[in-house]
């Protein structure tokens, strides 16, 4: 079986699970131990992209993460012409990103979100190390890339109808009782994962950022959600996240489960190899 054919199963298991299935996004920073967490680690050498198409910026480097693999996840039809980029996603080479997502099968409209977010934190935070396809690899196993269930990123970026997980009412997940009056999920008993990047509302309300530029912070729209998830994994990793152990450690603080961190380094080796 190829790689892609692997990842392709994956991908189909993935959404039969759901989204918060596993364990709510960004509840704990519980460490998972480096040689349990991945089954088959390799060194994290940052891969230069080596398309330097269009000139708007440099392309975002990428990361070959603790290993397996993905496979192309269809792009939903647009409809309308989409706006000039603003906010982060000017920052990204649109020539890369059309080819990038060509190759990789991630929707131009998240790829552009994840890469701005990674070329922003080049600026505010280079000794992170963060890569794109860290970032692409977390929205594909969170939500596969704002197409879960049925939904649909809008021209804006917006998640149409908005992403919201199950209830954190200890069941199959940790349990955790409301905190933001409902305002986010529209729980006002348990919190839930809200957003293409599945934040809960009390991470949110630390985290949370406006990457697109208009003014507010919103979970259901991918630039606001990849910056905060690339602002939250540099906050919580101790190093680069070239390290392996710091890397795993970081994704390991997003979402503590060992299956979760093999299938972000599966979808991460991925797209740094293909991209």
């Amino acid at each position: 079986m190829s790689d892609d054919d692997d990842f392709a199963r994956l991908l189909a298991e993935s959404a039969d699970r759901g989204q918060g299935q596993d364990a709510p996004a960004h509840t704990t920073a519980r460490l998972v131990g480096a040689g349990v967490v991945v089954t088959a680690l390799v060194g994290i050498a940052v891969i230069a992209a080596g398309l330097g198409l269009g000139g708007l910026r440099p392309p975002p480097e990428v990361q070959a993460a603790p290993t397996r693999s993905p496979a192309p996840v269809a792009e939903v039809a647009a409809s309308e012409t989409p706006p000039p980029p603003r906010g982060i996603t000017a920052l990204a080479d649109p020539l890369w990103i059309e080819s990038v997502s060509g190759r990789t099968g991630i929707p131009e409209r998240p790829l552009s979100a994840y890469a701005g977010a990674a070329l922003r934190l080049g600026e505010e935070n280079p000794a992170c190390g963060l890569g794109w396809n860290t970032l692409a690899a977390i929205g594909h196993v969170e939500s596969e890339h704002g197409t879960i269930d049925r939904t649909a990123l809008d021209i804006d970026g917006r998640a149409t109808p908005a992403v919201i997980g199950i209830a954190l009412d200890g069941g199959a997940v940790e349990a955790i009782r409301d905190t933001d009056d409902g305002a986010l999920d529209g729980d006002p008993v348990w919190d839930r994962a809200v957003g293409p990047m599945q934040f809960i509302p009390a991470t949110w309300a630390i985290f949370g950022s406006d990457g697109d530029g208009d003014g507010v912070a919103d979970p259901q729209q991918i630039d606001d959600a990849a910056l905060t998830a690339a602002r939250y994994l540099c906050s919580v990793s101790h190093g680069s996240l070239a390290d392996p152990d710091v890397w795993i450690a970081a994704v390991a603080a997003y979402n503590a489960t060992t299956e979760y961190n093999n299938r972000v380094a599966d979808a991460a080796n991925h797209y740094a190899t293909t991209g």
